[in-house]
């Protein structure tokens, strides 16, 4: 598995683990160093991006969960599984707040995130909400 794809996985079970606790941030150094003892065996180059991507999800969270609702309108918040939601979270947040990250590798990449992690629809399910948000932020920049 790759470096920033295990990485990115890491964010979302740090994310998962925040969201299940009730979001309580001062939890999660605690949280991102447990998940990188137990699973980020040879990331050490990818700290920086692990850390970075959990607080920009973290402090852009009413945003990106208002685009959620916007693209998934016929799924309360709540009601979208707690993978679900984290997936869709990384996803939202490297399409819109990060500009190092291309569009359709945040896209491909929380798919397959939502493949590993999810359930069987969870791929299909992400890449409709991921996919009609990039349709938009397209249909924007050709104006």
């Amino acid at each position: 598995m790759p470096n920033r794809h295990l990485a990115r996985c890491i964010v979302m079970q740090t994310l998962y683990q925040w969201d299940f606790k009730g979001q309580p941030t001062a939890v999660l150094p605690a949280i991102i160093e447990q998940n990188l003892k137990e699973f980020g065996t040879g990331l050490e180059d990818e700290i920086e991006f692990i850390k970075n991507t959990v607080d920009g999800v973290i402090k852009n969270q009413k945003k990106i969960d208002e685009i959620i609702q916007k693209y998934a309108s016929n799924w309360p918040l709540e009601k979208i599984t707690l993978i679900d939601r984290n997936i869709l979270r990384i996803g939202v947040y490297e399409l819109k707040f990060n500009n190092e990250i291309p569009d359709k590798v945040a896209i491909n990449e929380a798919i397959e995130v939502a493949k590993t992690y999810g359930g069987p629809t969870s791929g299909k399910f992400v890449n409709g909400v991921l996919g009609a948000i990039y349709k938009e932020m397209q249909k924007a920049d050709n104006k």
